[in-house]
C-alpha cells in the first residue's frame, strides 16, 4: 500500500470556506484503478492557521503515480473560480510506502 499526504495551513478565519471546497468537489478518485479510501483530516491550531491533511490510500505507488498523471487528477485539481487564497504556501507532499499493518480482530 503507498499512502499520499499533502498538507495545508490553512488561514484561520478560511477553514470552513476550505472545508466547503473539498466536499463540494467531484474528486474522481472512485475512477481509478487502485484507489482504496481517502480522508480529509483537520489537525492542530496555530497563530495563524489551521493545519489540514488530504489522506489517499493506494494499493501500489503505481496506482497513486498513475493518478498523478490522469485526465481525472487534472479535473480534480482544477482551480475553484473565485475563490480567495486559502492556505499559506504550497501544499506540502508526503508519500509513504506501508511497510507493516495491523488491522482489528473482531474474533473475539
Amino acid at each position: 500500500m503507498f499512502i499520499a499526504m499533502n498538507r495545508f495551513k490553512v488561514v484561520k478565519d478560511a477553514t470552513g470556506e476550505f472545508e466547503q471546497v473539498w466536499l463540494g468537489r467531484d474528486s474522481h478518485l472512485g475512477e481509478m484503478e487502485g484507489f482504496v479510501e481517502f480522508h480529509l483530516l483537520r489537525g492542530p491550531e496555530a497563530e495563524d492557521h489551521v493545519l489540514y491533511a488530504s489522506h489517499t490510500v493506494w494499493r501500489s505507488r503505481a496506482d497513486f503515480e498513475a493518478w498523478t498523471r490522469s485526465e481525472q487528477f487534472r479535473k480534480a485539481h482544477g482551480r475553484v473560480p473565485g475563490t480567495r487564497p486559502l492556505y499559506l504556501g504550497h501544499p506540502q507532499f508526503e508519500g509513504f510506502e506501508t511497510i507493516q499493518t495491523v488491522a482489528r480482530s473482531d474474533a473475539a
